[in-house]
């Protein structure tokens, strides 16, 4: 007896049914991949519980990890106003671990994948047993990215990286030569062969990386350079200087900038460098929601750079290697990375992990101005031997990393004034002040990127900062020797916070406090530019990158 085996379609008799069925089938697949290419838009929230559990061990280890993508913007607990957008990141260790991940999708506006928030909290079970951090070996705790393994750069690496970039990196060869790039490699000349000065102008040569260098680099800048700043482009995304909140910095440059009366030319002819005046800030926040994906918003920066490449001559003679951005926002590297990548960008988000160039970009600090007309308020802090607390830290939970700093040490110490977010109150606001002015140690935790504004506000109370973030390039990194007075300790290295601040000698601390002091005539606004002041040290970077890296036919 033979045995036929019959396909599925052909068990049905009538062809009709079968073509039915068949394209059922197709349509439902292709309606599958659809959804796995783009999301599935959603006008509501919506919300999905995933509990991990390693059962490697008996104890219990409870990681917070908070990290939001959304459109629109969160108030920090102490009035920061950060902008949401970023990459996920997942804290792990290597004991047991619960980990609670809300997955919340919001509307698909781009016809991309669907925006996700990644969201845990800590259990409040009293039955879990949470290990205190000097149970945690450093060893144990480990930080994994959701896209790709990142190696971390060391702030000696960086030096490294600083000192190879002078000395390889060059930016492509105009097409012409220019009277501007021969007095520039001039500058250059005289910049590396000037001697040692005895007179250092009230500068503390410690916190330079040569102060000789520096003087007579930025003599040179205050003598030889000129601007030309682009008057195309309209409000408020061009020539709109934004000089309150937490993305000051590029609005009150621009500001400064279009003012000054020094270094602006009217000529392009003679200028050495030439600023685009666009807020990267006011770029996201002022387009429609058809221009809301990083990709749709670097287009819209392209087209003004195709305009001004048509209209003038000097963008196409250096490929844009001879121009100029100025950008505190997050999203500032990864829009201009592509129309600008060979121009120089001064950048808050300067993380050498995710694109910034050592050496051709520069830092950017990130100044929150909470009054354009007292940018210098609540300036000053105690002394040394009035400094009782040893570390502080207070803010809401942005990112991955602040959640465990608040989890293992948060109560845990007297002398460890670790907090979430303080309330906004003014009664608050004094008494974060009052931390910051009373603490030896400012701890300067990333939150969604590796950029804060607590660097700028440990100097301004004159606390010694401790910078926590990974491959985060400090301000006016070329320039100054961070290391003299910030620490920087490694994200890994969280559970030891107490005990590598405790190791860092009396004789040792009191010198990193004064020269804070020293370095915080850099990290000032002034509405009227002053000497060495944050405007003309932003500036400072920008023709020091151009100097160095300069090429002539």
């Amino acid at each position: 007896m033979r045995i036929r085996i019959v396909p599925r379609l052909e068990r049905f008799h009538h062809s009709d049914i079968r073509r039915l069925l068949s394209g059922t089938i197709f349509s439902v697949g292709f309606v599958v991949l659809l959804v796995q290419c783009f999301g599935i838009p959603s006008l509501n929230w919506s919300q999905v519980k995933v509990s991990v559990i390693d059962l490697s061990n008996s104890n219990v280890t409870q990681v917070s990890v908070t990290n939001y993508i959304n459109l629109s913007y969160v108030d920090d607990g102490n009035g920061y106003d950060e902008d949401l957008g970023r990459e996920n990141d997942v804290v792990i260790s290597k004991e047991k671990v619960e980990i609670n991940v809300s997955v919340i999708s919001t509307p698909n506006i781009s016809m991309r994948k669907t925006n996700m928030v990644v969201e845990s909290s800590v259990s409040s079970d009293p039955d879990s047993v949470l290990v205190r951090s000097k149970d945690i070996r450093k060893s144990d705790v480990l930080i994994t990215r959701r896209h790709r393994s990142v190696a971390v750069v060391s702030i000696s690496q960086m030096n490294s990286l600083l000192n190879q970039s002078f000395a390889s990196f060059k930016s492509p060869k105009p097409r012409w030569s220019s009277a501007r790039d021969s007095e520039m490699v001039s500058a250059r000349f005289e910049i590396e062969k000037a001697s040692f000065v005895h007179d250092n102008l009230g500068l503390s040569a410690s916190v330079y990386r040569n102060i000789s260098k520096f003087q007579r680099s930025y003599d040179l800048m205050e003598r030889k350079l000129r601007v030309y700043v682009y008057k195309e482009g309209e409000k408020p995304i061009f020539h709109n200087a934004m000089t309150r909140g937490i993305y000051a910095s590029e609005g009150w440059f621009m500001k400064l900038m279009e003012s000054n009366k020094k270094f602006v030319v009217r000529d392009p002819r003679k200028a050495h460098l030439f600023y685009i005046p666009i807020s990267i800030k006011s770029l996201r926040s002022s387009l429609g929601k058809e221009f809301q994906t990083p990709r749709s918003l670097a287009d819209h920066l392209k087209e003004y750079v195709d305009l001004i490449a048509g209209k003038y001559k000097f963008w196409n003679r250096t490929g844009g290697a001879d121009h100029f951005l100025v950008a505190c926002h997050d999203w500032g590297n990864k829009l201009t990375k592509k129309s600008m990548k060979n121009s120089v960008r001064a950048l808050c988000n300067s993380n050498v992990a995710q694109g910034f160039r050592i050496g051709t970009d520069t830092a950017l600090p990130v100044t929150y101005i909470r009054s354009a007309q007292s940018p210098l308020e609540y300036l000053g802090g105690k002394t040394p031997s009035e400094r009782k607390i040893l570390a502080f830290f207070a803010g809401s939970m942005h990112g991955y990393l602040r959640p465990i700093l608040v989890q293992l040490w948060e109560n845990k110490e007297p002398d460890m004034k670790i907090f979430g977010p303080m309330p906004r109150d003014p009664e608050s606001k004094k008494k974060y002040r009052e931390y910051m002015k009373s603490s030896r140690y400012c701890i300067c935790a990333r939150g969604y990127e590796v950029h804060t504004p607590r660097v700028v506000e440990a100097i301004i109370n004159e606390c010694v900062p401790v910078i926590i973030a990974d491959n985060y390039v400090p301000p006016f990194f070329e320039v100054l020797n961070w290391e003299e007075f910030a620490v920087f300790v490694e994200e890994k290295d969280i559970p030891n916070l107490r005990n590598i601040l405790l190791s860092i000698p009396e004789e040792r601390y009191i010198g990193m406090q004064a020269r804070v002091k020293a370095v915080q005539q850099h990290f000032l606004w002034h509405k009227k530019p002053v000497k060495f002041d944050l405007f003309h040290m932003v500036l400072h970077s920008i023709w020091y990158s151009r100097v160095h890296r300069i090429k002539t036919r």
